[in-house]
């Protein structure tokens, strides 16, 4: 097959996963959609908790997954945008102000505000990510979203801020690099899952999202369009693995099998107790069987752990009244049964599972929370993109932009 060069409208993103690399090529349609053109797949083997713990395992796992992308969409991938997750990454709330030079707000004032807002101490070994604007006040009065043309002598903003470790993120884009890809930019896993799960009405009335991976779990909280908290668990799909082939003494593998086919997170869904379920014992090639019943109870007790820890973080920071719409599952561990139900019983609110919402068809079918990482990746580039160009204009848009990237090129 013949390959070409990546153009302008071509993006790549790569999702970094501790269970798995995908990679997805897309051609941009307009300002708001993308459509695939090409999917890249291999077994992730050098990470942990979302961390790299093996450099050379993660870039060949990597340079596999792009290769079949390249295959599949007929382009050379020389940069692509990357998701990080991991324990390391923290997140606060911070303000700041600044006089408005001309009585009238402009972009200046915007970017003066935020750096204001971001002048903050940060932790030795933590490197800012995200700078989020949450809302801005002008001369004391109601929040606003933009205040770009309001008249004024004061302006204040409040943002969220996510920092996250330089060792780390140097190591996933060393990863990359190693493997012939440049990173672009690097985005927070469940902004990106956000993007591409949720509905315009949810980020505006109020909405949570959980992206369970296979290293850790993201949380993230929206309301009026704005980022209102974010956190990360490292309990995620691969304990519910490693709980099941202890319990059971099976091997990994045959533990994620039997996980998939017959694991669900609530035992009041299940049926048939009784249903025995075949399985390879780790020494010798002896087979051995379990009732269900028992699989239900080595899984449903991780779940609960892991719902109970993001609701307890929830009832610590007074979120619940921001949870107008629910509660959205997404991620690899969202498709094992009976995780919505646990979550519904849990926090109490709607919760669905949530997808990529793509209107455009692909070579294989998004209609999968395994994918919404990725697709969220593509979709968080071209809204910061269309961003970046519809505010400003000239050498402004280019500084505003340097600004948002330079903490890329701060890593080495």
């Amino acid at each position: 097959m013949n390959v070409t060069k990546v153009f302008d409208d071509i993006y790549v993103s790569i999702d970094i996963g501790t269970t798995k690399i995908c990679v997805l090529v897309a051609k941009k349609i307009d300002k708001d959609n993308v459509q695939i053109i090409g999917i890249g797949k291999h077994p992730s083997d050098g990470l942990k908790k979302g961390v790299v713990v093996d450099i050379a395992k993660t870039v060949h796992s990597i340079k596999e997954a792009v290769k079949e992308a390249e295959f599949v969409s007929g382009h050379t991938i020389e940069t692509a945008v990357i998701g990080i997750s991991g324990n390391h990454i923290n997140s606060f709330n911070s303000s700041g102000a600044v006089p408005i030079k001309r009585k009238k707000v402009n972009q200046y004032d915007i970017v003066n505000v935020i750096a204001a807002a971001k002048a903050v101490p940060i932790p030795l070994g933590q490197q800012i990510l995200h700078v989020l604007p949450q809302y801005y006040i002008i001369d004391g009065h109601d929040k606003v979203r933009d205040p770009i043309e309001m008249h004024g002598v004061r302006l204040e903003a409040q943002v969220h801020i996510i920092t996250g470790s330089v060792a780390s993120v140097q190591n996933l884009v060393r990863c990359c690099e190693m493997a012939g890809v440049k990173v672009v930019d690097i985005v927070l896993e469940q902004l990106a899952s956000a993007d591409a799960v949720l509905s315009v009405d949810e980020r505006e009335l109020g909405v949570a999202v959980l992206d369970i991976g296979g290293g850790t779990s993201d949380f993230a909280l929206y309301q009026n369009n704005s980022i209102k908290h974010t956190m990360v668990l490292p309990i995620a799909g691969n304990h519910f693995t490693n709980d099941v082939a202890i319990g059971i003494q099976a091997t990994i593998n045959d533990a994620e099998r039997i996980k998939q086919k017959y694991g669900t997170a609530c035992l009041d869904l299940l049926t048939n107790l009784d249903e025995d379920i075949e399985l390879d014992m780790v020494h010798g090639f002896a087979k051995s069987t379990i009732k269900r019943s028992y699989l239900v109870k080595i899984i449903e007790p991780r779940a609960k752990e892991l719902l109970t820890l993001v609701y307890k973080d929830v009832e610590k920071y007074s979120l619940k009244p921001f949870m107008t719409t629910g509660l959205v599952l997404t991620g690899g561990g969202s498709l094992l049964k009976g995780m919505r139900e646990l979550a519904q019983e849990i926090f109490q609110v709607p919760v669905r599972i949530g997808v990529p919402k793509t209107d455009y068809v692909a070579l294989e079918s998004l209609n999968s929370p395994i994918y919404a990482t990725a697709y969220g990746l593509l979709l968080h580039t071209i809204k910061k993109e269309s961003s970046s160009m519809d505010s400003v204009n000239g050498p402004m848009a280019a500084k505003i932009f340097f600004k948002m990237k330079a903490w890329v090129s701060d890593f080495f």
